[in-house]
């Protein structure tokens, strides 16, 4: 190659040299290689080769280009420069004794130039292997059919093309910069700079070329820069827009176009000065850059932005706004959102609230907070299990539209008895079955009621648990083995353990050779020397069930809050919903940590307990989405090939909503005028005596919309004016199909006040009665605990509620002692919802049915009667509670008749037995 001879017996310096670069390349590899084909296995496992066969490919192939072009710019150049320069006895024979004279010659430097070369070119291409994304979606990109208002590109060029146009300019402008750099360095070694003291120096006419030649070549590409950063311009902000306003359409287009004619010139001009000897052009070319550099980039726009905009900015940027909210609107998917008008009215009547009886029954009574506390010290029943979080969802119980709080229990590694190896990554593999309650019962001790329960999940409901075991969730340590010769922990029974064998098909079957992997992998000897593991076992791991989704998909934005489905087959299954974002879309006004553009494309499901991974599309004119799907064909399927009984689990996701809902809170105003002077900011309300000061969260409810003709599992938000307390309107999103996805916003009357939360929870703090129950809870190592205030619309009013849980100040059991109810000008405490609402409307409302007890298989004894002990237990339990609401309600006469019937059922219950 270019005349370069290597003998085939080298000097002991560059076999040392050869044994380092080998090392070095051995060593950093060899991980990454034991890694990726452990991770080849998983994917297999997982069924998704392809995502992982495109990946690595395309990643081996960029990274192969992109080292292969540094190596030949690097190496031709140093190689240039070597044959160019003139050795030790050439420059002695001239009569130079330039300096650096003191140092020694160099000898050929042809081979270290090579070896130099091949491992800068290895550093290089695997810093640009991560370009691979990039250029497939340069070459795959799907056009929005949208177009910017100001250079009339489509937007699918700014996020699909534009990137890798950067990419590409920044890595050959370092490569350029380096190779420049190393060249010039490598000239000064072979002495092809002259300096005489005390004033001459001069350059060797070849360096003098040569090094010209390269930095002129970096000013061309320069005027490339500058292209990329003209494009930039729709993507900054100046004023009160984001995107190219006033000031940057008038001067930095202009600016940044003149910049790129004059970084040409300097090129040409240093080319012309390399074989000539006028360096007058070079010099005023680079002058005459640099000065519209710092005036026109800088010190121009300033002085036009406050001079000129800022006294008339409306009148100027009033189309730059319109550019503005137009495309963030776009962006944010608000265009679509129905606006109506919501009335407000005081006309709630008991005939209201019977007709509207499933959307009382289905107020969520308990917050996330108190609930997970209650769940754990009722349900965790051992220390090293773990409720992680509330899930919030819809079932059909025992055919009734229900909204329920659902929690896995799950395994807490750092809370086992004894954290050994053996127990951490075979014994104790897996989490156990759910707890799950409806979101407005409340038991007689103010805790809440089951619809499952307990070890093994015990069911009062038609929802059933069938496979309880969660080898995958949201806590899950690194990985377990499973059918090994130990036994699995199941769950504990008294003083023993129930232990099991898994038999589904999750897991990486294991050989001799996958074990050494999995042993250098992990850093665990243990792997390969222990007996439990045999040629029958699997290893389970990426178990968490957001991190098994974006090993496969790391391009995609996953949600926070993954929740656990019940399926009719009594299967364990966790949905994730996941987003397509981008920060390029011009024009949009960002959001911190996503960028300026958001979809929900994607649902993933993830089987709790063989690992199962299904993708689904669920915006598929989302253009992102679609060019992933054109990169890797097949890996997602159409949202109507879910099953229809997980179809029928799919919701808004919260965090999607609070994405839209923070950028409504401006954008929501269309007029320029209007939007500029902010004369209708909306703003979410904040937590009442949060610290923090924290932002309402989107909560879940089950309610029939204004228009609506039957109830529908809705996602809700409500908005107050900037700087006050009431109502402007509230958001829903539509969870339930044929309507999914559907979004309205109903706005409130500006004529009338309508109270905010803050202002009746105000007003809760004002009431008498109230306050003076809480401050008798207050005392005595009680702590009263408030819970969110809910917005409830109910046919063209809105009905305020609110719990109140009492906790020891040194317990964790909350218990949730009082139900506010707020309606108009009238507030009220009671004990439950139903009798809150009967002090407001009068009359008796519609209860919810009685949740019987689940009991275990043991209370469920058959009797040789009619009726099973259980029966008559529950019928003896209905009384009991209807004796105890008479007694609050003072009609002694009903009180004594159900003490009677509870009386008559207990010894019945008594002879029998």
């Amino acid at each position: 190659m270019f005349g370069l001879k290597v003998p085939s017996s080298q000097p002991r310096s560059y076999k040392g040299f050869l044994f380092f670069l080998a090392a070095f390349i051995g060593i950093s590899f060899f991980w990454k290689i034991v890694r990726l084909i452990t991770d080849w296995f998983w994917f297999q496992e997982v069924g998704y080769e392809q995502v992982f066969s495109v990946t690595l490919w395309s990643s081996i192939a960029t990274a192969v280009v992109f080292g292969s072009v540094f190596f030949l710019i690097f190496f031709l150049n140093l190689y240039l420069a070597d044959r160019f320069s003139p050795s030790f006895n050439q420059a002695d024979e001239q009569g130079f004794l330039p300096f650096p004279h003191r140092l020694p010659s160099l000898g050929p430097l042809r081979r270290l130039i090579f070896f130099l070369s091949l491992l800068f070119s290895y550093t290089a291409a695997v810093k640009a292997s991560h370009l691979w994304k990039n250029i497939l979606s340069f070459y795959h990109a799907t056009p929005f059919n949208l177009k910017d208002p100001l250079y009339q590109y489509d937007i699918g060029f700014y996020v699909f093309q534009l990137p890798l146009l950067q990419e590409l300019y920044s890595w050959l402008f370092s490569t350029l910069i380096i190779t420049t750099v190393a060249t010039g360095i490598l000239y000064f070694l072979r002495r092809s700079f002259l300096f005489y003291p005390p004033k001459t120096f001069q350059v060797l006419p070849a360096a003098k070329v040569h090094l010209l030649i390269l930095i002129s070549i970096l000013f061309v590409l320069g005027s490339f820069g500058f292209w990329l950063q003209l494009l930039e311009v729709l993507f900054t902000k100046r004023g009160v827009v984001f995107g190219a306003g006033y000031t940057d359409s008038t001067t930095q287009l202009s600016v940044l176009r003149l910049l790129m004619v004059l970084s040409i010139l300097c090129g040409i001009s240093l080319l012309a000065f390399a074989y000539g000897k006028s360096w007058r052009m070079p010099a005023v070319s680079l002058l005459t850059l640099i000065l519209v550099m710092v005036i026109g980039r800088g010190i121009y726009p300033s002085l036009v932005q406050k001079f000129k905009v800022i006294p008339n900015e409306i009148v100027l940027e009033r189309p730059y706004l319109q550019n503005n909210i137009r495309y963030t609107r776009m962006a944010y998917g608000l265009t679509n959102i129905d606006v109506r008008e919501f009335p407000a009215d005081n006309t709630l009547t008991q005939a209201d609230l019977l007709k509207n009886n499933l959307t009382i029954k289905n107020i969520r009574l308990w917050n996330h907070a108190p609930l997970l506390k209650t769940y754990s010290q009722m349900q965790e029943i051992r220390t090293y299990y773990k409720f992680v979080d509330i899930d919030n969802d819809r079932y059909l119980i025992n055919g009734e539209y229900r909204q329920i709080m659902l929690s896995p229990r799950e395994l807490s590694y750092s809370s086992l008895p004894s954290r050994s190896w053996v127990n951490e990554h075979l014994t104790y593999t897996h989490g156990y079955g759910v707890v799950m309650g409806p979101v407005n019962r409340i038991s007689q001790e103010g805790l809440p009621e089951f619809f499952i329960r307990d070890i093994p999940p015990v069911s009062s409901t038609s929802v059933v648990v069938t496979q309880p075991k969660i080898y995958y969730g949201e806590k899950s340590n690194e990985y377990v083995f499973v059918n090994t010769k130990r036994p699995e922990f199941d769950y504990p029974m008294g003083d023993k353990n129930v232990y099991s064998r898994y038999d589904g098909k999750g897991g990486v079957p294991l050989s001799f050779v996958k074990k050494l992997l999995f042993a250098a992998r992990f850093g665990a000897l243990t792997i390969l020397l222990s007996d439990d593991i045999t040629s029958n076992s699997k290893i389970m791991y990426y178990r968490e069930v957001s991190e098994r989704i974006s090993r496969i998909l790391p391009f995609i934005h996953l949600d926070k809050d993954p929740y656990l489905v019940i399926t009719p087959e009594g299967r364990l299954v966790w949905f994730v919903d996941g987003y397509t974002t981008t920060r390029r879309f011009p024009y949009s006004e960002p959001v911190s940590g996503i960028g300026n553009y958001i979809r929900n494309s994607l649902k993933a499901t993830v089987d709790a307990y063989d690992g199962t991974v299904q993708l689904y599309l669920s915006d598929p004119q989302d253009p992102i989405m679609q060019t992933y799907a054109r990169i890797f064909p097949g890996v997602f399927r159409p949202l109507s090939a879910m099953p229809a009984d997980l179809l029928r689990h799919v919701r808004y996701p919260a965090g999607m909503l609070s994405i839209q809902a923070r950028m409504l809170r401006a954008y929501h105003m269309e007029d320029p005028q209007v939007f500029y002077n902010k004369e209708d900011l909306w703003t979410i309300p904040r937590k009442f005596g949060q610290e923090n000061n924290e932002e309402m969260e989107p909560y879940y409810t089950i309610m029939k919309l204004p228009e609506g003709k039957q109830e529908e599992y809705i996602l809700l938000l409500p908005f107050t004016p900037s700087n006050k307390d009431n109502l402007s309107a509230w958001m829903a999103a539509r969870c339930d199909a044929p309507n999914y996805g559907k979004m309205i916003v109903y706005n409130f009357p500006k004529q009338k006040l309508v109270y905010g939360t803050r202002q009746i929870e105000a007003r809760i703090d004002q009431d008498t009665e109230i306050s003076k129950q809480l401050s008798l809870w207050n005392q005595g190592g009680s702590q009263v605990i408030r819970g969110s205030l809910l917005v409830i619309p109910i046919e063209k009013s809105i009905l305020y509620v609110s719990s109140l849980y009492l906790a020891a100040e040194k317990g964790q059991l909350p218990e949730l002692k009082r139900v506010i109810a707020a309606y108009g000008n009238t507030i009220a405490m009671e004990e439950n919802l139903e009798l809150a609402l009967q002090r407001i409307f009068g009359g008796k409302i519609a209860q919810d049915k009685e949740i019987p007890v689940p009991a275990t298989a043991a209370q469920q004894k058959i009797s040789t009667g009619d009726e099973t002990d259980r029966q008559i237990g529950l019928k003896a339990l209905e009384h009991y509670r209807k004796a105890q609401n008479s007694l609050k309600e003072g009609n002694w006469s009903a009180y004594g008749e159900e003490l009677n019937k509870m009386s008559d059922l207990l010894k019945k219950l008594e002879g029998k037995n």
